[in-house]
């Protein structure tokens, strides 16, 4: 990410208007205190650990691992501003050792002269190789600097584990349409601009959760057409405006032609569905849900494996979020399009539910029926119970349905699941059912 200020630069007053030379649009709405800071709750909410140590101005040593435009540089500025630090800003894109050791000779001086302590902010630090990681370590184990990482990749992977052991990681989590919402009619307020509210909620939902993204388009649109319309917010941002209501008709809709794509096995209009609610701005985490329902509902027993590749999908989602969470979507959703489909499970837990709803639910036969408390046998609970593994096959022919539904038939294996099937077909002989 490109430097807004320069290192150790007063933040700007922020301007009225956008007028030509001025810094961008972007740079001057950053907030500058807690309150002004929108989204990022989990970590900022009150009595959170990151939100009480910037309050009693008692900055420590971390990395900020999230989406671009979700707030890293924001929160390494308030933390060094709350504790009255020095800050030191570089991109580790640019930098290296060299620059590095002059940041910590001026926090070392800066420490024996005036007692100041020193932020050190270094953006992009998984661009930083080992020996050059290692280098910082010194000067954050003696508190000479606290340092502030920022990255978009997982640090566990880009971070050595020794800087690691001495930081906080912080997730970052990309904003909600809503919250690029707050940020951009604060900065049309501020810059006196004029803007149609379908502009606004279309700057908002396809921005991606990036701030910053947002505030560019929204510039250049002021800047070259005046009033912002919907037809100039998609000239400055470069994408169509999608008639995609998350709450609406539309959401709906999108869902249910992805599902029956999926089920009717067509991987290609699963994926443009797919495309259409992620760039209509669905929560990936909805979609990953709808996976998960679908693997079991309408892929089944025919391939068990897809369940787990749903609920992977799922994770994976939860661990990266987007933009990289698309692929997992994408390969969750071929899979499930081309997998051998069956309903069975389903039809099977609806019947079974259905039979309860209608008839009641039956005691269990007296030797299922739990024996492990005091008095329990004194009943005849769990008396003659036959333990299956002591049968050849590890199968007893005991009767296991309650007795009014004794020969009741629930699941009934399709022709996706011959295999299971066979081996219900073998139980049932076995048991001589």
């Amino acid at each position: 990410m490109d430097q807004l200020f320069d290192a150790g630069e007063a933040q700007p007053e922020r301007p009225a208007s956008s007028a030509s030379g001025r810094r961008p649009l972007a740079a001057r709405m950053r907030p500058r205190t807690l309150e002004e800071v929108v989204g990022q709750e989990h970590l900022l909410a009150d009595g959170s650990a990151l939100r009480t140590a910037i309050e009693q101005g008692r900055p420590h040593s971390m990395v900020l691992y999230g989406p671009p435009g979700s707030g890293k540089t924001t929160i390494a500025r308030i933390v060094s501003a709350a504790a009255g630090a020095a800050l030191e800003e570089l991109s580790a894109v640019e930098a290296g050792r060299p620059e590095v050791r002059k940041v910590i000779d001026r926090a070392k001086h800066r420490r024996q002269t005036s007692g100041e302590q020193t932020v050190f902010f270094l953006d992009e630090i998984h661009r930083f190789n080992k020996a050059q990681q290692d280098a910082l370590l010194p000067a954050v184990e003696e508190g000479i600097v606290t340092l502030i990482g920022a990255t978009t990749e997982n640090p566990y992977f880009e971070v050595n584990a020794a800087l690691l052991s001495r930081c906080q990681v912080y997730e970052l989590r990309p904003l909600l349409a809503s919250d690029v919402a707050v940020v951009v009619r604060r900065a049309i307020e501020a810059i006196d601009a004029q803007a149609d509210e379908d502009a606004i909620e279309f700057l908002s939902a396809r921005a991606g959760g990036d701030a910053r993204t947002a505030l560019a388009a929204l510039e250049l649109a002021v800047q070259t057409q005046g009033r912002v319309t919907l037809a100039a917010a998609e000239d400055a941002l470069q994408r169509r405006a999608l008639t995609y209501d998350k709450a609406g008709d539309r959401h709906y809709d999108t869902v249910s032609a992805w599902i029956k794509a999926t089920r009717g096995s067509d991987p290609d209009a699963s994926l443009y569905y797919l495309a259409v609610m992620l760039e209509g701005g669905e929560d990936p985490r909805f979609i990953a849900r709808r996976m998960v329902i679908l693997a079991s509902e309408d892929v089944g027993n025919a391939d068990p494996q897809a369940l787990a590749v749903a609920v992977a999908a799922a994770h994976a989602v939860e661990h990266v979020g987007l933009p990289e969470g698309q692929y997992a979507l994408a390969q969750a959703a071929i899979y499930l399009s081309l997998a051998p489909k069956s309903n069975a499970a389903a039809k099977a837990i609806g019947a079974a539910r259905a039979n309860v709803r209608e008839d009641g639910a039956h005691l269990p036969p007296p030797h299922l029926q739990s024996a492990a408390y005091y008095g329990a046998r004194a009943l005849g609970h769990g008396e003659g119970y036959d333990y299956p593994h002591d049968h050849p096959g590890h199968l007893s022919d005991q009767e296991l349905m309650p007795d009014r539904l004794v020969g009741a038939r629930f699941y009934l294996p399709d022709d996706a699941e011959t295999a299971l099937r066979a081996r219900l077909e073998e139980i049932r002989r076995a048991r001589g059912r």
